[in-house]
Protein backbone atom coordinates (compact mmCIF):
# COMPACT_ATOMS: atom_id res chain seq x y z
CA UNK A 1 0.00 0.00 0.00
CA UNK A 2 0.99 3.12 -0.96
CA UNK A 3 1.90 5.79 1.96
CA UNK A 4 -0.86 8.46 2.63
CA UNK A 5 -0.04 11.99 1.79
CA UNK A 6 1.34 14.39 4.30
CA UNK A 7 -0.77 18.15 4.56
CA UNK A 8 0.74 21.01 5.75
CA UNK A 9 -0.89 24.07 6.67
CA UNK A 10 0.51 27.68 6.84
CA UNK A 11 1.74 30.61 5.32
CA UNK A 12 3.52 31.38 1.74
CA UNK A 13 5.83 34.70 1.76
CA UNK A 14 7.05 36.25 -0.57
CA UNK A 15 11.02 36.21 0.18
CA UNK A 16 12.53 39.66 -1.51
CA UNK A 17 16.52 39.01 -1.48
CA UNK A 18 18.78 42.47 -1.14
CA UNK A 19 20.99 43.11 -4.81
CA UNK A 20 23.33 45.50 -5.80
CA UNK A 21 21.61 48.34 -8.22
CA UNK A 22 22.85 49.42 -11.21
CA UNK A 23 21.34 53.20 -10.46
CA UNK A 24 23.32 54.90 -7.25
CA UNK A 25 20.66 55.67 -4.06
CA UNK A 26 18.43 52.25 -5.42
CA UNK A 27 17.78 49.24 -4.27
CA UNK A 28 16.91 46.04 -6.11
CA UNK A 29 15.37 42.84 -4.77
CA UNK A 30 14.65 39.47 -5.79
CA UNK A 31 11.85 37.89 -5.12
CA UNK A 32 11.42 34.73 -4.09
CA UNK A 33 8.29 31.89 -3.14
CA UNK A 34 8.73 31.08 0.58
CA UNK A 35 7.39 31.03 3.74
CA UNK A 36 8.16 27.82 5.99
CA UNK A 37 5.06 25.66 5.56
CA UNK A 38 4.99 26.35 1.52
CA UNK A 39 8.91 25.66 1.62
CA UNK A 40 8.16 22.21 3.34
CA UNK A 41 5.12 21.28 0.92
CA UNK A 42 7.29 21.66 -1.91
CA UNK A 43 10.19 19.84 -0.39
CA UNK A 44 7.71 17.16 0.25
CA UNK A 45 6.65 16.73 -3.17
CA UNK A 46 9.89 16.74 -4.96
CA UNK A 47 11.26 14.23 -2.78
CA UNK A 48 8.38 12.35 -4.07
CA UNK A 49 5.74 12.63 -1.53
CA UNK A 50 1.59 13.74 -1.39
CA UNK A 51 1.78 16.46 -0.20
CA UNK A 52 -0.94 19.11 0.12
CA UNK A 53 -0.68 22.58 1.52
CA UNK A 54 -3.53 24.38 2.91
CA UNK A 55 -3.22 27.73 2.42
CA UNK A 56 -4.64 31.33 1.85
CA UNK A 57 -3.22 32.92 -1.91
CA UNK A 58 -4.31 35.99 -2.94
CA UNK A 59 -4.75 36.66 -6.04
CA UNK A 60 -1.62 39.32 -6.23
CA UNK A 61 1.86 39.35 -8.48
CA UNK A 62 3.24 37.25 -5.09
CA UNK A 63 0.32 34.74 -5.14
CA UNK A 64 0.08 34.30 -8.52
CA UNK A 65 4.31 33.37 -7.93
CA UNK A 66 3.14 31.11 -5.60
CA UNK A 67 0.51 29.32 -6.96
CA UNK A 68 2.28 28.54 -9.94
CA UNK A 69 5.74 27.53 -8.18
CA UNK A 70 3.88 25.18 -5.85
CA UNK A 71 2.00 23.67 -8.74
CA UNK A 72 5.08 23.48 -10.44
CA UNK A 73 6.37 21.55 -7.80
CA UNK A 74 3.27 18.68 -7.77
CA UNK A 75 1.98 20.61 -4.34
CA UNK A 76 -1.61 19.39 -4.34
CA UNK A 77 -3.55 22.74 -3.91
CA UNK A 78 -6.90 21.54 -3.68
CA UNK A 79 -8.01 22.94 -0.65
CA UNK A 80 -6.18 26.57 -0.38
CA UNK A 81 -8.81 29.26 -0.29
CA UNK A 82 -8.46 32.40 -2.53
CA UNK A 83 -7.70 35.65 -0.28
CA UNK A 84 -8.78 38.62 -0.98
CA UNK A 85 -6.11 39.91 0.99
CA UNK A 86 -2.64 41.08 -0.02
CA UNK A 87 0.18 38.39 0.15
CA UNK A 88 2.57 38.51 3.00
CA UNK A 89 6.36 39.82 2.15
CA UNK A 90 9.59 39.65 3.84
CA UNK A 91 12.68 41.50 3.30
CA UNK A 92 15.99 39.04 3.42
CA UNK A 93 19.20 40.44 3.98
CA UNK A 94 22.24 37.64 4.04
CA UNK A 95 25.57 37.63 6.21
CA UNK A 96 28.67 36.65 5.14
CA UNK A 97 27.79 32.94 6.35
CA UNK A 98 24.99 33.17 4.76
CA UNK A 99 21.74 33.60 7.40
CA UNK A 100 19.25 35.61 6.99
CA UNK A 101 17.47 38.21 8.77
CA UNK A 102 13.99 39.12 8.03
CA UNK A 103 11.99 42.39 8.29
CA UNK A 104 8.21 41.29 7.72
CA UNK A 105 5.35 43.71 5.64
CA UNK A 106 2.63 41.10 7.34
CA UNK A 107 -0.02 43.38 8.47
CA UNK A 108 -3.81 42.29 7.47
CA UNK A 109 -2.32 39.97 4.86
CA UNK A 110 -4.02 36.94 3.72
CA UNK A 111 -2.13 34.09 5.51
CA UNK A 112 -3.15 34.91 8.91
CA UNK A 113 -6.91 35.40 7.74
CA UNK A 114 -7.95 31.02 8.66
CA UNK A 115 -11.51 31.26 10.09
CA UNK A 116 -12.99 27.85 11.62
CA UNK A 117 -15.55 27.62 8.21
CA UNK A 118 -12.52 27.47 5.74
CA UNK A 119 -10.24 24.65 7.82
CA UNK A 120 -13.50 22.59 8.42
CA UNK A 121 -13.59 21.94 4.55
CA UNK A 122 -10.07 20.71 4.66
CA UNK A 123 -10.85 16.34 4.08
CA UNK A 124 -8.11 14.60 6.26
CA UNK A 125 -9.22 11.01 5.81
CA UNK A 126 -6.11 10.54 3.47
CA UNK A 127 -3.63 12.28 5.60
CA UNK A 128 -1.29 10.46 7.77
CA UNK A 129 0.51 13.47 9.16
CA UNK A 130 -0.59 17.40 10.01
CA UNK A 131 2.26 19.47 9.48
CA UNK A 132 2.03 23.27 10.86
CA UNK A 133 3.73 25.98 12.45
CA UNK A 134 5.69 29.36 12.31
CA UNK A 135 3.65 32.10 12.04
CA UNK A 136 0.76 30.56 11.26
CA UNK A 137 0.50 29.34 15.02
CA UNK A 138 0.51 32.48 16.57
CA UNK A 139 -0.74 35.20 14.45
CA UNK A 140 -4.29 36.40 14.94
CA UNK A 141 -7.28 36.12 13.98
CA UNK A 142 -6.43 32.62 12.32
CA UNK A 143 -4.22 31.03 14.66
CA UNK A 144 -7.30 29.98 17.57
CA UNK A 145 -8.45 28.03 14.41
CA UNK A 146 -5.62 26.51 13.46
CA UNK A 147 -4.99 25.59 16.94
CA UNK A 148 -8.46 24.31 16.86
CA UNK A 149 -7.89 22.21 13.75
CA UNK A 150 -5.15 20.24 15.38
CA UNK A 151 -6.78 20.02 18.47
CA UNK A 152 -9.66 18.07 16.52
CA UNK A 153 -6.52 15.96 14.31
CA UNK A 154 -4.81 14.80 16.82
CA UNK A 155 -6.92 11.90 17.24
CA UNK A 156 -7.14 10.43 13.98
CA UNK A 157 -2.98 11.72 12.59
CA UNK A 158 0.12 12.29 13.39
CA UNK A 159 0.73 16.25 14.46
CA UNK A 160 4.07 17.59 13.21
CA UNK A 161 5.07 21.22 14.50
CA UNK A 162 8.04 23.86 13.98
CA UNK A 163 7.98 26.59 16.14
CA UNK A 164 10.20 28.89 13.66
CA UNK A 165 10.15 32.13 16.48
CA UNK A 166 10.12 34.91 14.69
CA UNK A 167 10.94 37.57 17.57
CA UNK A 168 10.87 40.93 14.84
CA UNK A 169 7.13 39.98 14.47
CA UNK A 170 5.93 38.35 17.48
CA UNK A 171 7.21 38.61 20.49
CA UNK A 172 8.76 35.60 22.18
CA UNK A 173 6.74 35.57 24.88
CA UNK A 174 3.41 34.67 22.64
CA UNK A 175 5.36 31.10 21.53
CA UNK A 176 6.64 30.70 24.91
CA UNK A 177 3.10 31.36 26.31
CA UNK A 178 1.87 28.22 23.56
CA UNK A 179 4.62 25.87 23.40
CA UNK A 180 3.47 23.56 26.29
CA UNK A 181 -0.16 23.76 24.69
CA UNK A 182 1.12 22.96 21.31
CA UNK A 183 3.38 19.56 22.50
CA UNK A 184 0.51 18.54 24.02
CA UNK A 185 -1.09 17.94 20.38
CA UNK A 186 2.12 17.38 18.90
CA UNK A 187 3.86 13.68 18.42
CA UNK A 188 6.99 15.60 16.70
CA UNK A 189 8.61 19.04 17.29
CA UNK A 190 11.38 20.12 15.24
CA UNK A 191 13.32 23.13 15.93
CA UNK A 192 16.39 24.82 15.78
CA UNK A 193 19.13 25.70 17.73
CA UNK A 194 18.12 29.54 17.46
CA UNK A 195 14.67 28.63 18.22
CA UNK A 196 15.52 26.54 21.43
CA UNK A 197 17.68 29.89 22.97
CA UNK A 198 14.82 32.25 22.34
CA UNK A 199 12.40 29.96 23.72
CA UNK A 200 14.36 28.34 26.78
CA UNK A 201 17.53 30.30 27.30
CA UNK A 202 20.59 29.00 29.17
CA UNK A 203 18.81 25.48 28.88
CA UNK A 204 20.57 22.67 27.13
CA UNK A 205 19.05 20.68 24.50
CA UNK A 206 18.60 17.62 26.34
CA UNK A 207 17.18 19.53 29.29
CA UNK A 208 15.26 20.78 26.89
CA UNK A 209 13.76 17.45 25.06
CA UNK A 210 12.92 16.46 28.13
CA UNK A 211 10.74 19.63 29.65
CA UNK A 212 8.98 18.91 25.86
CA UNK A 213 8.42 15.41 26.25
CA UNK A 214 6.99 15.99 29.83
CA UNK A 215 4.65 18.40 28.46
CA UNK A 216 3.74 15.41 25.77
CA UNK A 217 6.06 15.89 22.51
CA UNK A 218 7.14 11.94 21.75
CA UNK A 219 9.65 12.61 18.86
CA UNK A 220 11.53 16.08 19.46
CA UNK A 221 14.21 16.93 17.08
CA UNK A 222 16.70 20.28 17.15
CA UNK A 223 18.72 20.99 14.58
CA UNK A 224 21.81 23.10 15.13
CA UNK A 225 23.33 23.74 11.82
CA UNK A 226 27.26 22.46 11.60
CA UNK A 227 26.77 20.67 15.05
CA UNK A 228 24.45 18.34 13.29
CA UNK A 229 20.88 17.21 14.80
CA UNK A 230 20.22 16.01 18.10
CA UNK A 231 17.20 13.90 18.59
CA UNK A 232 15.04 12.53 21.46
CA UNK A 233 12.31 9.69 21.38
CA UNK A 234 10.50 9.67 24.62
CA UNK A 235 13.80 10.53 26.20
CA UNK A 236 16.43 8.43 24.50
CA UNK A 237 18.51 10.26 21.92
CA UNK A 238 20.95 10.14 19.05
CA UNK A 239 23.07 12.68 17.33
CA UNK A 240 23.18 12.90 13.67
CA UNK A 241 26.61 14.97 12.09
CA UNK A 242 25.65 17.65 9.33
CA UNK A 243 26.16 16.85 5.37
CA UNK A 244 29.28 18.75 4.77
CA UNK A 245 28.16 20.70 1.91
CA UNK A 246 29.41 24.56 0.27
CA UNK A 247 27.06 26.90 1.65
CA UNK A 248 25.32 29.18 -0.75
CA UNK A 249 22.87 30.75 1.90
CA UNK A 250 21.14 28.78 4.91
CA UNK A 251 17.52 30.01 3.43
CA UNK A 252 14.53 27.61 3.61
CA UNK A 253 17.08 24.60 5.31
CA UNK A 254 15.18 23.60 8.46
CA UNK A 255 11.83 23.22 6.02
CA UNK A 256 14.07 20.88 4.13
CA UNK A 257 15.02 18.83 6.81
CA UNK A 258 11.26 18.90 8.43
CA UNK A 259 10.33 17.60 5.13
CA UNK A 260 12.69 14.65 4.82
CA UNK A 261 12.23 13.70 7.98
CA UNK A 262 8.43 12.86 7.79
CA UNK A 263 8.83 12.37 4.29
CA UNK A 264 11.14 9.46 4.95
CA UNK A 265 9.17 8.46 8.12
CA UNK A 266 6.25 8.27 5.91
CA UNK A 267 7.35 5.97 3.35
CA UNK A 268 8.66 3.34 5.46
CA UNK A 269 4.83 3.51 6.93
CA UNK A 270 5.82 5.27 10.62
CA UNK A 271 3.29 8.21 10.45
CA UNK A 272 -0.31 8.05 11.11
CA UNK A 273 -1.77 8.65 14.77
CA UNK A 274 1.17 8.43 18.08
CA UNK A 275 4.07 6.86 16.42
CA UNK A 276 3.68 3.46 18.37
CA UNK A 277 5.61 1.84 16.02
CA UNK A 278 8.74 4.75 16.08
CA UNK A 279 12.23 3.43 16.85
CA UNK A 280 15.39 5.38 17.46
CA UNK A 281 16.83 3.85 14.55
CA UNK A 282 13.90 4.53 12.29
CA UNK A 283 14.67 8.08 13.91
CA UNK A 284 18.24 8.19 13.49
CA UNK A 285 18.04 6.79 10.09
CA UNK A 286 15.11 9.75 8.97
CA UNK A 287 17.39 12.51 10.18
CA UNK A 288 20.48 11.06 8.46
CA UNK A 289 18.16 11.31 5.42
CA UNK A 290 16.86 14.80 6.16
CA UNK A 291 20.28 16.24 7.19
CA UNK A 292 21.21 15.02 3.28
CA UNK A 293 18.16 17.32 2.02
CA UNK A 294 18.86 20.13 3.77
CA UNK A 295 23.02 20.06 2.49
CA UNK A 296 21.30 20.21 -0.80
CA UNK A 297 19.18 23.36 -0.17
CA UNK A 298 21.83 25.32 1.41
CA UNK A 299 24.07 24.46 -1.20
CA UNK A 300 21.55 26.73 -3.81
CA UNK A 301 20.29 30.44 -3.62
CA UNK A 302 16.94 30.74 -1.55
CA UNK A 303 14.29 28.11 -0.49
CA UNK A 304 14.89 25.84 -3.61
CA UNK A 305 14.55 22.38 -2.11
CA UNK A 306 16.11 19.08 -3.90
CA UNK A 307 13.92 16.93 -6.28
CA UNK A 308 14.47 13.57 -5.75
CA UNK A 309 16.41 12.58 -8.89
CA UNK A 310 18.98 14.91 -7.33
CA UNK A 311 19.34 13.18 -3.79
CA UNK A 312 19.39 10.01 -6.13
CA UNK A 313 22.23 11.59 -7.92
CA UNK A 314 23.95 12.73 -4.34
CA UNK A 315 23.62 9.26 -2.75
CA UNK A 316 25.50 7.62 -6.02
CA UNK A 317 28.26 10.63 -5.83
CA UNK A 318 29.06 9.31 -2.43
CA UNK A 319 29.44 5.45 -2.95
CA UNK A 320 31.64 6.09 -5.63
Amino acid sequence: MSPRQITVLGECVADAFTEPASTPNELALRVLPGGGPANTAVALARLGSTARLLARLSDDVFGRLFRTHLEESNVDLSYAVAAAEPSTLAVAELDAHGQAAYSFHAQNTADWQWTSAELAEADLSGTSCLHTGSLALVQQPGAVAVEDLLARASAQVTISIDPNVRPLLVRTEVYRARLTRWCRLADVLRLSEDDLRLLLPGTLPEQACDIWHTAGARLVVITRGADGVLASLDGERVEVPAVATRIVDTVGAGDSFTAGLLHHLNARGLLDGRLTDLRLNDVEDACRFAARVAALTCSVAGPNPPWQHQLEHLATADEA
